[in-house]
This record gives C-alpha cells, structure tokens and sequence, in this order.
C-alpha cells in the first residue's frame, strides 16, 4: 500500500473541494445572477401594469394632475429603486421620477420601439442608448377604450442585481467552507476507522509473508475491518502452530526412529565382530524383534493417520455387538495388566448393536484403553462403561491416572502432541494415538470428549450410532 490509498482519498477530497468552489463561481453564480434578474423583472412588470391601470390611466382621462402622478411615481422610485416613466407612444417623455416635471423642454427617447418588448416582458440594455449602462427595463400599455395611449417604463439598474447576487454568492461560498470543513469528518473517519486498521493489517500479511508468523497485532473494532484482521490473526497462529507442531513431530519422530535404529546398529555389530557371543544370540534377536516392532508401529501409525485425513475416506459399516468389540480388546491387554497389577472393570449395558467401521472402533478403543494403561499407576482400576442415551451409546474409558494439565487439554487430540508431564512415562509413544482416534470418531460424524482433573485421571467419551432399522450387514 505505501500511502498510496490514504493520499489518493486525500486527492480525492481536495479534487472535491476545489471542484465544488468551481461549480459555485460559475454555475451557480450565473444562475443566481439569471434568477435575480428575472425575478426583479416580474415584480417590476406587476408594478408597471399595475400603474398603467391607475395613476397613468387617470392622467390620460384628465382625472387627475401630472403633480399628483408624480408625486406617486417618485415615491415608488424610491421604494423599488427603479426610475419611473410615462411615454407617448411616439417617445414623448411625460413624466421622469428621476427628473422635474418640465413642460417646455420636451424629452423624447430616440426610436423608441414597443416592439422590443415581443416575446419577454422585460429587456436588459441601455433601452435606446438613454443609459450609459445596463438596466433591466419593463414596458406596460395604458390603453383607454381599445386605444394605447402610451407606456409606463421601470427600469432597474443591472448594478443593483449584480451585487445581491454577490452577497448570495458569499452566502454560498460560506456555506461550501462549512460543508468543506464537515466532511473533515468523513477524512478523519476514514483515518482512524479504515486507514489505520488496514495499515495495521498490511504490516502484519508483510510479516508473516517474510515468515514471521509470531506476529501478533490487534484491530480494536467489531465491523469486518476487525473480523479480517482477527481472521487474518487467528489464520496465522494455526499456520504457526501447524509449523511448530512439524518441527516437533520432525524432531519426536527422528528421535523415535533413531532410538531404534541404533540399537539394532549397535546389537548387530556386536554379533558380527564376535562380542556378543553366540549363545546368546537368542536374548538379543529377541531385542532386535521388539526394537523392530517399535518401527513398525510408528510407521504404521503415520500411514494410519494419513489415510484417516484423506477425503472421501472409505468405511466399511456394519452392525456389530459394541460390547463384544470392548471385552475383546480389554482381554487383548491381560498380560500387561498383570504386570503392573491394574484391573479393568466392565460396566456394560444389555447388548447394544451400533452401526459403525468394526475395525476402526476396535483401533479407538485399543488406542484409548493403551493409554489408560500406560499412564495409571500399579494397584489402580481402569473403568470401560457403556451408556445408551437418544438412539446413541456412549463409551467411557476412564482411568486413575496423573491426568491432563489443564492448559494442555485443548492439544491433546493434536497430532504430535505429547504432555509434558507425561514424556518421562510414554518414551515410545509419539504423540499419534489420540489424533487417529480423533479422526476415527469424526470421520463417523460422532464426538470424542475428554474430562481430566491433575492427580485424580481421565475420561475420555465417544458417541457411536445405535443400529437403526434397515442397516445392517
């Protein structure tokens, strides 16, 4: 962005700002100007006619004197500004509100022509060069028994318009340095709501495009400014989660294949250079086996799981005995029960048919049930139960063990992820057991929760569909 948005709208405003002082000079300016002009015309018309059909008239029909008539005209002079005449129709001045009534000097205005007035009420000019300026003038007949006598003329000077259409003009000019100054607004309500957010915004894509994806940043709003940059915020922590948890499985996993690996390094080369000697090839073919095991179970929990994640995943449903499926995986764990002394009590319903991926709900529990195991104490009881509640049943696992920190809960289901707590304990586990489980459940559209309290153990609960009618084998 570089300022190149906040400096085109500031552009933009000065753009608005002077084109809109423009618009006042001319436009606005001259059609002030026109509708003063025609305004004053109208009102000096209705005048005009208005004396034609009075004063001027009652001249003509000798009903009353010039004095009298001028007398009046002056005062309307003086009201409306305008000069005030009364003229024969062949130019004769009568009567000039401007001037004293003169009976032996006779005025005549040169050419004068009615007919000028075809078409408007009114003509601006100097109304047959009597003015040495521009004046809007209005010509009314005073007709006596279907006969024009003569005319009544105003005239106004153009002067007189031009200045109240200036004071408009300031008026308007004021009135657009008010708006101008409001619409600072508008400025200031972008700065503050839109720039500085979005700033704020672009150096964050600007760090984490250069890999920073620890940055953190916070747009303190609740429109969709605020949503971006908290989705933008919230996208980048996965992404820099998802990066912490490779290098950790990286590192978990090195570790878990090294381990290994040098050990049956380390065994085979003792049996080849004569160390160990042969008798006792048994005992550490035995190890190498187990070491061996330990490979393929990584790798085949990796495949797992990589499986589990691709869409489209295949399920091979079928109606079984959920039951069945818990005693057998539970009788699969004697020997390692009898070991550290731990006793796993079932409390199972009536048999209860569910209609899921047998081998798969076989792998959770066996998962679960391993880690139930590895992580109570001797002499402890390990609880399975089974619940049936609203067309599901609810499976329970649950142990004596050190449980779950509380900060730790929400990773648990994490691929990778490996409690601190429990690294001294589970050195040949790499943190994938509970993330297949996690995709097993949810790849049945079921839940998986877990209850975990420091000192006292856990219990992890998933749901399974009981059998509805028409599903089956």
């Amino acid at each position: 962005m570089r300022k190149t948005l906040y400096l085109k709208f500031i552009l933009a405003y000065i753009i608005f700002g002077f084109f809109g002082f423009v618009v006042v000079a001319t436009f606005v300016s001259s059609m002030t100007k026109e509708h003063l002009q025609r305004e004053k015309a109208e009102a000096l018309y209705r005048e005009a006619i208005l004396i034609a059909n009075t004063y001027a008239t009652d001249l003509y029909n000798n009903e009353t004197s010039l004095e009298t008539v001028k007398k009046q005209i002056d005062a309307l002079d003086t009201f409306f500004s305008a000069a005030v005449w009364i003229i024969n129709p062949s130019g004769l001045m009568i009567l000039d509100s401007r001037n004293p009534i003169d009976l032996e000097t006779e005025v005549f205005v040169a050419d004068f022509d009615p007919s000028i007035m075809a078409g408007s009420h009114y003509v601006i000019g100097t109304f047959f060069d009597i003015f040495d300026e521009d004046y809007i003038s209005v010509l009314a007949p005073i007709a006596s028994d279907f006969k024009i006598n003569g005319y009544v003329a105003l005239h106004y000077s153009i002067k007189n318009i031009a200045t109240s259409a200036d004071a408009l003009l300031n008026i308007s000019y004021l009135m657009l340095v008010i708006l101008f100054l409001l619409s600072l607004i508008i400025l200031i309500f972008f700065t503050e709501m839109v720039y500085r957010p979005l700033r704020k915004i672009t150096v964050a894509t600007e760090q984490y495009a250069d890999g920073n994806m620890h940055y953190e940043f916070s747009v303190d709003s609740e429109d969709e400014m605020g949503y971006l940059a908290a989705s933008l915020s919230y996208m980048a922590s996965e992404i820099a989660r998802a990066g912490d948890d490779q290098k950790k499985f990286v590192a978990n996993v090195s570790h878990d294949f090294r381990s290994p690996l040098t050990s049956i390094r380390g065994y085979l080369e003792a049996m080849r250079d004569g160390t160990v000697p042969p008798e006792m090839y048994e005992k550490y073919i035995d190890i190498l086996t187990n070491e061996t095991d330990r490979l393929i179970k990584l790798t085949n929990s990796l495949l797992t799981l990589n499986n589990l994640n691709m869409r489209g995943m295949f399920l091979d449903k079928s109606s079984f005995d959920v039951n069945n499926i818990i005693r057998n995986t539970a009788v699969s764990f004697e020997g390692t029960c009898r070991k550290k002394k731990i006793a796993i009590e079932l409390l199972l319903t009536d048999s209860i048919t569910v209609y899921a991926d047998m081998d798969k709900i076989q792998q959770v529990l066996y998962n679960l049930l391993d880690n139930a195991i590895k992580f109570s104490p001797t002499d402890s009881i390990i609880k399975i139960e089974t619940t049936e509640k609203h067309n599901k049943i609810f499976v329970s696992i649950k142990d004596n063990g050190a449980g779950i920190p509380k900060n730790e809960l929400k990773f648990i289901f994490d691929r990778f992820f490996k409690s601190d707590s429990s690294r001294g304990r589970d050195r040949r586990g790499t943190g994938l057991g509970l993330a297949i489980v996690k995709e097993i459940i949810n790849s049945h559209n079921e839940n998986i929760n877990v209850i975990s309290t420091e000192g006292i153990g856990s219990e992890f609960i998933f749901s399974l569909p009981v059998t509805d009618e028409g599903e089956g084998d």
